[in-house]
């Protein structure tokens, strides 16, 4: 089995660390040994699925992302999301540092947790787990889904398919993690009403700032000031 693996640390004003070390199997894009022994009954998938979920709640149990979701929300539910921390992400190729916001660090650690927990539709943005890029930043997250997917196209092209140039289907993506994002938002905050000891607040903000841009011809006229040498 092949794996990746990456390391979160997150470093408090008051000396407490952190430390999340996760490991993902590149053959199916799932984090390994993320298991909740016990887990709560909100991550039963009649309780967390959202509106769209195609998983058969005869075949699973639990959503899958809710059971990725329990150990952050215990780890952070003393927290704010304005704390001030340190954040090392350590890689295989190399090892990331900020001074940030607790909410940004979590919000790069959330992607992985997200993307990686089986989800059937936030595994649409698997191949972004392969490049990692841990506090990126809007233009940058824009770019590597934007190059990755018609590097796709462009493959399926090679192969006899048919491309999706346009990215009509990469818009529908964004859609259903757009409608994902705006169910689990609700259901943490559920969450809160129902425990008091839980910050609902660094989990709700991670979820607004995950990207959901609109792909759109003025996105597309913005992006093309980076790339004038290969326009040319």
């Amino acid at each position: 089995m092949t794996k990746k693996e990456i390391t979160y640390i997150f470093e408090f004003e008051d000396g407490n660390i952190k430390r999340f070390d996760l490991a993902i199997d590149l053959e199916n894009m799932l984090i390994i040994n993320n298991s909740v022994e016990k887990p709560p009954d909100w991550t039963l998938l009649k309780n967390f699925s959202c509106p769209h979920c195609p998983l058969n709640p005869n075949e699973h149990i639990y959503c899958p992302l809710a059971l990725n979701l329990v150990k952050m929300i215990d780890e952070f539910n003393e927290h704010n999301s304005f704390d001030r921390v340190k954040v090392t992400v350590i890689t295989d190729n190399r090892t990331f540092y900020k001074e940030t916001d607790l909410q940004s660090g979590v919000s790069s650690y959330l992607g992985i947790l997200m993307v990686a927990s089986g989800c059937p539709v936030m595994k649409k943005l698997s191949p972004m787990l392969h490049f990692h890029l841990p506090f990126a930043t809007l233009e940058e997250t824009e770019i590597r889904v934007f190059s990755l997917y018609l590097l796709a196209q462009l493959i399926k092209m090679k192969q006899g398919e048919e491309p999706d140039w346009d990215m009509k289907k990469l818009f529908d993506i964004y859609e259903d993690i757009r409608i994902l994002n705006n169910n689990v938002s609700k259901k943490v905050a559920d969450l809160e009403k129902k425990d008091a000891n839980i910050n609902s607040i660094v989990i709700l903000n991670n979820f607004a700032d995950f990207v959901t841009f609109t792909l759109n011809e003025k996105l597309i006229d913005e992006l093309s000031s980076y790339l004038k040498e290969f326009l040319n």
